[in-house]
């Protein structure tokens, strides 16, 4: 199973563009199968799972994982698009797909490849292991190496893979995430709430709160804002909502 995936196109290091939370989650996780070159200018240790470096080094490995907030994308590929290999595999981990995969489409190179990624976990739901979590892999341009991205995925991290457009992936998130999160914050902001005559079906609610509680302000925003298709389902839930209160109130 070893040098399945993304290892076929012959790529022996990963440059991995930040390294926040979800970036050290992904080096912990890739580092068994690639050297890892990170950059973060807020980071200076590796953690033991990747070596820090410069961006140009980190860009022109063959594979690039950018590990990047949606609203930092943009810059980051401007930045990166300079440095990188004429047939490297580009990738990003983003919460959205529809905007991050034009993003690129407009600012890389034609000859490289880029994947679109959403792993549907975090630090939280990802830190006793990640086999048999989800991952969302939506082919941008070279649909071999999005297939070959599905494999490694399935194969070498035992992720269960959905190949899906960058359009299916955000019409379907509007929904799961977004009205995830939008709750989320909505009971957050009720805080403190009961914790002794607590029910099975509460508790199971606070535990999908406390999976996104520390998710950053940037995070809800790529969620609500940059995907296309969040607003309707946010217009629905809350005209649903105050038909349930009109129902009550009368």
């Amino acid at each position: 199973m070893r040098g399945a995936g993304l290892r076929r196109i012959g790529a022996s290091q990963l440059g991995l563009i930040g390294f926040g939370a979800f970036g050290r989650l992904t080096a912990k996780h890739l580092s068994p199968w690639f050297n890892i070159l990170a950059h973060d200018p807020a980071v200076n240790d590796g953690a033991g799972l990747a070596r820090m470096t410069t961006l140009e080094e980190a860009a022109a490995c063959p594979v690039v994982l950018l590990a990047v907030p949606v609203g930092a994308l943009a810059e980051t590929v401007a930045a990166t698009a300079p440095h990188l290999a004429p047939d490297a595999l580009i990738l990003d981990v983003g919460s959205v797909k529809v905007k991050p995969a034009q993003v690129m489409l407009d600012g890389l190179p034609q000859g490289v490849q880029i994947v679109g990624t959403h792993p549907l976990f975090g630090p939280q739901s990802g830190k006793d292991g990640i086999a048999g979590l989800r991952i969302a892999v939506c082919p941008v341009r070279g649909d071999k190496a999005a297939w070959r991205t599905a494999a490694f995925c399935r194969r070498a991290l035992g992720l269960k893979v959905f190949v899906v457009s960058p359009e299916d992936h955000d019409r379907e998130a509007a929904t799961v995430q977004g009205l995830t999160h939008l709750i989320a914050k909505v009971l957050l902001a009720m805080e403190p709430l009961p914790t002794r005559m607590t029910t099975t079906s509460f508790e199971r609610v606070m535990q999908g709160v406390d999976m996104v509680r520390h998710d950053s302000a940037a995070v809800f925003r790529a969620i609500e804002h940059d995907n296309p298709f969040a607003a309707e389902v946010r217009r629905r839930f809350f005209d649903l909502a105050e038909q349930a209160r009109a129902e009550l109130d009368d």
